[in-house]
């Protein structure tokens, strides 16, 4: 238990991937430095303790170099909210590129799976296992930016932070006045070896969501806005759908569901307006054996068109996805531009007459 303990405290005192004799090589994919070998996850024989806080301190350190990649090699911002955060509250974040609210370009909002990974990732286990261009956003990044104009990646499961006794004892007696404490029983509080404290408005992936387009996604000047959404955050868009109705369904032009966990009959059934606009606006890629873009399923009524995402892995499907979401993104804004540029024929009594 001894040995466990100075490992953890070697671990949390670990400031980068070097501390733990790891790197990212050329082709982005994780390295051990010595052996050059790909990251193991049973390192130490037997000791899953280890190995799995091992994974976890890892995993922190490549959300970190993500974060750093998206605002150096992308040249994203990142964007501080609620925006009327107090200093001391515990605030989250997501990332857009310069002057999105006023460029009247395409927008493509980036929506990920739940679970640990944060704004830039698909996939962490891809990360682990593959490399940086397969698990991570930036390639649909890349190209959002190169052929649309602008992005803006959303962070939907930043929502807590952690704090442990120690750090809450000596707030309490400090007797802080801090904001997120004011709802918090200091007892109770005491008790518990350590507290997730909501971050304000972001406390699920549905409510993060929801305050960016608030405040930024719905003021943009875009022409062309387009949602991208993987797993658990096809579930998250729907829900802004299914809540705002009317709005988002005549801001968004199109959306791409990628192995999405969202259900358009349970989530949308007494709305047929909805379930119209998914069918005609939406397309969703979905794992299984067949090729790439293959028709899979039966198309239901009440849902949008389903077609082969080229993989049957999950966190892979964004990677496998990548040119054919940004074909099917393509097309849309060409439709929209030719339904707005087409005039309207009016059907007047002499133009409806059977000539001879």
């Amino acid at each position: 238990m001894e040995e466990l303990m100075k490992f953890e405290a070697f671990l949390e005192s670990s400031k980068s991937f070097e501390d733990l004799q790891y790197y990212f090589n050329e082709r982005g994919e994780l390295r051990h430095m010595i052996t050059q070998k790909p990251f193991i996850y049973n390192y130490y024989k037997n000791e899953h303790d280890r190995n799995h806080k091992r994974y976890q301190i890892l995993g922190n350190f490549i959300t970190l170099y993500v974060y750093e990649l998206l605002e150096k090699n992308c040249n994203l911002e990142r964007i501080t909210i609620p925006v009327d955060a107090k200093d001391d509250e515990p605030k989250s974040f997501f990332f857009m590129n310069k002057e999105v609210l006023s460029k009247q370009t395409s927008l493509i909002v980036l929506l990920q799976d739940s679970g640990v990974i944060r704004a830039g990732q698909w996939g962490q286990k891809i990360i682990y296992h593959h490399s940086l261009e397969k698990g991570t956003q930036i390639p649909y990044i890349k190209m959002a930016l190169r052929d649309h104009g602008s992005v803006i990646v959303l962070n939907p499961n930043d929502n807590y932070v952690e704090m442990k006794q120690e750090e809450l004892q000596r707030i309490v007696k400090k007797e802080d006045d801090l904001c997120f404490l004011e709802t918090c029983n200091t007892n109770d509080i005491l008790k518990a070896n350590r507290l997730l404290i909501p971050k304000r408005c972001c406390s699920s992936p549905e409510e993060h969501t929801a305050y960016v387009w608030d405040h930024f996604i719905s003021k943009t000047a875009a022409k062309n806005l387009v949602f991208i959404a993987h797993g658990y955050g096809g579930l998250v868009f729907l829900d802004l759908l299914c809540k705002k109705g009317k709005e988002v369904m005549d801001k968004v032009n199109a959306v791409a569901f990628i192995d999405s966990r969202h259900h358009g009959p349970h989530q949308a059934t007494t709305d047929p307006e909805i379930q119209s606009w998914l069918r005609a606006n939406c397309r969703s890629w979905v794992v299984n054996a067949k090729l790439l873009d293959r028709p899979t399923g039966s198309l239901m009524k009440l849902d949008c068109p389903k077609v082969s995402a080229g993989t049957e892995n999950h966190e892979l499907a964004p990677y496998c996805t990548l040119q054919s979401v940004f074909r099917f993104i393509s097309r849309s804004s060409s439709n929209k531009r030719k339904a707005v540029t087409t005039p309207r024929t009016i059907v007047t009594r002499s133009s409806s007459r059977k000539k001879c």
